[in-house]
């Protein structure tokens, strides 16, 4: 007897986890009802928190990833939808105001090419037969043709290629299938023809499995700066790595969430502050610290960089300050137009992390002084930490 198209859903539902999209900040996947075990609440363009439908279209796989559940040679329980099966479910959910978008990833089950087709036939379905126009997150597979790519791009808010690794030599030691250069191959595709489309507006995104081959985070961080600045990346996924039982990589440590924190916090430099990768503070193994702040650890290495005077500072150096963020600084420019700023609750009006900013900034041609900003309680203990 075939299985229902709910126990499917659930075992590909569960599959799918292995996929990063951005989560709403504090977010899990729903669990209020039956349903919802299904739902993932995402960040989408403009900062629209969507319930996702995130599923694999299957979980049949002809590669041997060491890392992953659905390796051809796991004993997982395995499962495929039809693309109409697809669309089906998820229109239910979407009619029950469930599900108001669809992350949609498969499993290779053959060839790439083939895959990729069954994922565009059903989102070509939802688009174009049924009318949907919601969002919809789609997974390029590895070997996609370039035409696919296309329509993939056409079809789909945005698109994303899992890379694993931040280069051939760490990616072989995870797959003896995937080619780091094709699956490249394919992000400069997806770029190009977004530039000449305007399609997948909510951009390109890729992941690594973090730790599982011995990779440093310069050399994670490296791949993604690359990307950042060649491909308009969108931004970059760090997944800690898990053993799972069954797979060849079982016996190795997880990764810290630690490591996989930091990451992301040097990736965020990366992307909206201006960084470069080669900038990050790196310990003799090429890892970032891991009790400290990525921009911390910058600052304290850079001392001729500081103070920073707040009031004549332009945007790029008020952007090296801990506790300043991009509109942290763009509020300090506006506000200093209108007033000298010459007190930290002026500061923290501005939402500054005024206590982490203390030690590298001049207020009024002043740098604060920790013991009389505490005496005077102009820092709450917290800031002063």
């Amino acid at each position: 007897m075939g299985l229902t198209t709910e126990t499917k859903i659930d075992l590909l539902a569960e599959g799918a986890g292995f996929d990063v999209c951005q989560a709403a900040p504090g977010a899990s996947p729903l669990r209020h009802d039956d349903l919802s075990r299904w739902l993932y609440p995402a960040v989408v363009s403009g900062g629209r928190v969507v319930n996702l439908f995130k599923v694999l279209l299957s979980n049949v796989c002809f590669n041997d990833c060491s890392y992953c559940a659905n390796r051809r040679d796991s004993a997982c329980r395995r499962a495929s939808l039809g693309p109409e099966e697809l669309v089906r479910s998820f229109l239910e959910l979407h009619r029950r105001g469930r599900a108001q978008g669809l992350f949609l990833s498969s499993a290779l089950a053959g060839s790439g090419p083939a895959t990729m087709d069954r994922l565009l036939a059903a989102v070509e379905h939802l688009r174009l037969r049924e009318g949907f126009r919601g969002y919809i997150h789609l997974k390029i597979m590895p070997g996609a043709e370039r035409e696919a790519v296309a329509r993939a791009v056409q079809l789909a808010d945005r698109v994303s290629i899992n890379l694993e690794a931040p280069n051939p030599s760490r990616l072989a030691g995870l797959s003896n299938d995937k080619n780091f250069a094709e699956l490249l191959q394919r992000l400069r595709w997806a770029h190009e023809l977004r530039r000449e489309s305007g399609g997948a507006p909510s951009g390109l995104t890729t992941q690594y499995v973090v730790g599982a081959a011995g990779e440093s985070d310069a050399e994670l961080l490296a791949t993604s700066g690359r990307l950042y600045r060649e491909v308009g990346l969108a931004r970059a996924y760090y997944s800690a790595f898990r053993p799972l039982p069954g797979t060849p990589l079982e016996g190795l440590p997880a990764t810290s969430p630690r490591r996989e924190l930091r990451l992301y916090q040097a990736d965020f430099l990366l992307r909206s502050y201006g960084y470069r990768a080669d900038e990050m503070v790196v310990d003799g193994d090429g890892n970032l610290p891991q009790n400290s702040d990525p921009k911390v650890a910058w600052a304290r290495a850079h001392p001729e960089r500081f103070p920073v005077d707040i009031q004549t500072a332009g945007r790029s150096q008020l952007l090296r300050v801990p506790g300043i963020g991009p509109r942290g600084a763009e509020a300090i420019l506006a506000a200093r137009r209108q007033a000298r700023l010459r007190d930290p609750r002026q500061l923290r009006a501005l939402g500054i992390a005024a206590g982490h900013a203390a030690p590298y900034v001049l207020l009024d041609g002043k740098q604060p002084a920790s013991a009389r900003m505490r005496q005077a309680s102009l820092w709450t203990e917290d800031e002063l930490r």
